[in-house]
């Protein structure tokens, strides 16, 4: 199917079985609209924090592997428009935690848009993982969102060695589940929040090209641990 192509067909004629790896987002065409673009990023913040449920595994998965002083680096790989990194910074401080927190994306777009909101605690930088490996970084924690689904068989080979590489204590990815129901309630409920911008088709897809709980499984690489958690989430988390 083309970058270009319009809406996904209805979900009732979607075929979820297996991942739809023909599939590609229109925010990932380099010639995309800009101006669409930049804001399909301010309103994905909206859409992550209705369904991502980063709030709860902020709790669950990364305040336990911080170290016992508060003071701790997280890096967001694959930060996108930066809404995970500020809010991490952000529940950090009402925890009383001081973490600084490192947002990195090869893509320049999304650094431009990540960086015209950079709080106190967060920067924003155009960098690969493996770049960060090859200067020697390290992290107390690693995290991504909905970076999984994008990634080829090699890429995401590639993208967990380098997270493990980096972090200290823990690493925690998070994606989409893959069903019907997923589907369906997005389908539903997108057509509130994606006016002028690529969040309807774009989730949609990304929905197709996402992992179940079993797929993930298979996919992760040894010392990977596989985890369902609600509402329609996976995480692929290692301790370091």
């Amino acid at each position: 199917m083309s970058r270009r192509g319009g809406a996904d067909p209805a979900h009732s004629a979607v075929d979820l079985r297996s991942r739809a790896l023909d599939l590609t987002e229109l925010m990932d065409d380099p010639d995309c609209d800009p101006r669409v673009l930049a804001r399909t990023f301010r309103r994905f913040a909206l859409v992550n924090a209705l369904v991502s449920g980063w709030r709860s595994a902020w709790r669950t998965h990364i305040v336990p592997a911080l170290p016992v002083d508060g003071r701790a680096r997280v890096l967001d790989l694959g930060c996108g428009g930066g809404d995970l990194a500020r809010a991490v910074v952000r529940w950090a401080a009402s925890d009383g935690f001081d973490v600084e927190v490192v947002g990195v994306d090869p893509d320049p777009r999304a650094i431009d848009a990540a960086s015209r909101r950079a709080p106190r605690g967060v920067t924003f930088r155009q960098q690969s993982s493996g770049e960060l490996v090859a200067a020697g970084e390290r992290f107390d924690v690693v995290v991504s969102n909905h970076v999984l689904h994008h990634l080829g068989d090699d890429e995401r080979a590639g993208f967990l060695a380098d997270s493990a590489a980096l972090a200290t204590s823990r690493s925690v990815h998070s994606d989409i589940r893959r069903s019907r129901s997923a589907y369906g309630a997005y389908a539903l409920a997108s057509p509130l929040v994606s006016a002028g911008t690529f969040v309807r088709v774009d989730g949609l897809r990304s929905i197709r090209r996402s992992f179940t709980l079993d797929e993930l499984r298979d996919a992760l690489p040894g010392g990977w641990r596989a985890e369902r958690v609600a509402p329609h989430r996976v995480l692929a988390v290692r301790d370091a």
